[in-house]
């Protein structure tokens, strides 16, 4: 029988590494730095820890990111973003094994009893997302080698809209609809696993569901209108994490990062306040 497991997803550091700030507010490295201690710090441990994207704020900040991913104390697997640099990445990653050696920054993860199927949803240039008939195909193979296999699918840019129109405008622009009948096929895929919105929302979509986490270093402001404008908001920085178990599959939940004061129990005689 397979044994639980525990995925914590970190998503959108966006990291500066050269000490000044991120729109002359965000102190991406002290957030970077505080994410990775509180990974470090849950109890139980995760069994592994994702990060779905924008992952830089400059190509040559990826060896700062590098450096803060391996104090980890769980395996970790990066996937790029519209703000990332390919290259660069998996230049600085390359040696870990599991980025392939050219093309689509795409790869499978078999070693928990989740299967990760991750994917570049990147475009050059371009703020928006697609999936490629090419990199439909792949999905589509690599789905159909385990049908039997409880997934989880990595990307960066949400396949379906959120209500954020501004992100709506900027998401998976091309490929989501023949993606959807790629994965309403596979049942197996019980969560497809985002970034780039900077906010958690959640979504039924092609027979699963979808979760976009928030960002780690600042988030993007919360405006359900049509007309909605971008902005960011310094509300409390989380990651995702998600509990699955054979019996009952995959539960998701938010953590927040920062110091909240202690715990504090309930007391079944407590005086009355």
């Amino acid at each position: 029988m397979m044994l639980p497991m525990i995925l914590a997803q970190i998503s959108d550091p966006h990291l500066r590494a050269d000490g000044g700030l991120l729109r002359n507010h965000v102190d991406s490295m002290a957030a970077m730095k505080a994410s990775v201690k509180h990974v470090n710090g849950l109890r139980p441990l995760p069994d592994v820890t994702v990060v779905t994207g924008d992952l830089v704020n400059e190509a040559g900040d990826y060896p700062a990111l590098r450096k803060l991913l391996d104090q980890l104390e769980t395996p970790c697997f990066v996937i790029p973003g519209n703000h990332d640099f390919p290259d660069a990445l998996r230049a600085a990653f390359c040696d870990l094994g599991y980025l392939p050696e050219k093309g689509c920054l795409n790869y499978v993860i078999e070693d928990y009893p989740l299967r990760i199927v991750a994917l570049d949803t990147s475009v050059p240039g371009e703020v928006w997302g697609a999936m490629s008939p090419k990199r439909l195909r792949w999905l589509n193979e690599r789905l159909s080698e385990q049908p039997a296999r409880p997934t989880v699918i990595l990307m960066h840019h949400p396949p379906v809209d959120t209500g954020i129109s501004y992100m709506d405008r900027q998401g998976l622009l091309q490929g989501a609809g023949a993606m959807a009948e790629i994965v309403s096929a596979h049942p197996q895929v019980q969560r497809i696993l985002c970034g780039h919105v900077h906010r958690p929302a959640t979504i039924g979509w092609a027979g699963t569901v979808v979760s976009t986490a928030p960002s780690v270093s600042f988030q993007m402001l919360l405006d359900l209108r049509q007309e909605s404008q971008s902005g960011y908001v310094m509300e409390p920085a989380a990651c995702a994490l998600y509990y699955w178990s054979p019996k009952s599959g995959l539960a998701g939940h938010l953590s927040f990062i920062g110091d909240y004061g202690p715990p504090r129990a309930f007391k079944e005689n407590s005086e009355k306040t």
